[in-house]
């Protein structure tokens, strides 16, 4: 029996890009779109190219996390891509995708590269940022919290890097305002995930360097020039600030 896949997309007001998304999965079995509850264009355009829509009511939740596991559930089909609502899907991933499946010990999961973007160019430093993105439906299941991935009931592998186009293309371009706003945002949630943290002086230090120097130095952001830098120094100002964060809840609980 021929397998198919379901690609699941979760949505809040996400009209900007969606159109453009849904024109590059449109040759997959199935669209699945989780709408949180969206009040711009979002559910129109899904509408428009035909998407089986589930809602997951929005509530408090600061980003996709907390409806992921559901929206999974909700596919039809064995097989599961999510891909987000600024994302695309490249024909040459599609292709790998539905010949993997078709092997036999086919693994469970697969990590996939994706590319980024940043002050308007491709990054090579953050090249190939891989996301677990596909894998079975059965028995899998998304942590409810912010940046991490599926729990998947089987064997994962990445998808090498070297092969050409075999990836997710990120259109997002974030303006600094937007990466301020998302970088409170999400440590808030990095502060439920990580409540049992005991963090001071050393990880305030030592965490926002390490995490720039390996943003900078040895993922050699150096070599994307002036956004190379201001990515990295991004990257340790969000470990700063949750870090930050942690410290301020311990030290107000112990007054």
């Amino acid at each position: 029996m021929e397998k198919k896949i379901s690609v699941v997309i979760n949505t809040y007001n996400a009209e900007q890009y969606l159109d453009e998304v849904l024109k590059s999965v449109s040759e997959f079995d199935e669209i699945v779109v989780c709408d949180m509850e969206s009040t711009d264009a979002t559910l129109d355009i899904a509408r428009q190219h035909d998407c089986k829509i589930v809602t997951f009511p929005k509530g408090d939740a600061i980003s996709a996390e907390p409806a992921r596991t559901f929206a999974i559930q909700s596919a039809s089909n064995d097989w599961v891509l999510v891909v987000d609502a600024d994302e695309l899907v490249t024909p040459e991933l599609r292709e790998y995708l539905y010949n993997t499946i078709s092997i036999a010990n086919a693994p469970q999961g697969l990590y996939i590269p994706r590319r980024n973007q940043f002050f308007g160019r491709w990054m090579t430093s953050s090249w190939p940022d891989y996301q677990l993105r596909f894998f079975v439906r059965e028995g899998t299941v998304w942590p409810p919290y912010v940046h991490t991935f599926p729990t998947v009931n089987g064997r994962t592998e990445r998808i090498d890097k070297r092969l050409e186009n075999v990836c997710l293309i990120h259109l997002s371009n974030d303006s600094m305002r937007d990466i301020v706003r998302r970088t409170n945002n999400y440590t808030d949630g990095e502060v439920e995930k990580h409540a049992d943290k005991h963090y001071g002086w050393g990880a305030l230090l030592w965490r926002p360097f390490w995490r720039f120097f390996r943003s900078y130095v040895l993922k050699g952001g150096w070599r994307d020039g002036l956004p190379g830098l201001v990515s990295s120094i991004n990257t340790g100002f969000y470990q700063f600030v949750y870090v930050a964060k942690i410290i301020e809840r311990r030290m107000n609980k112990a007054q």
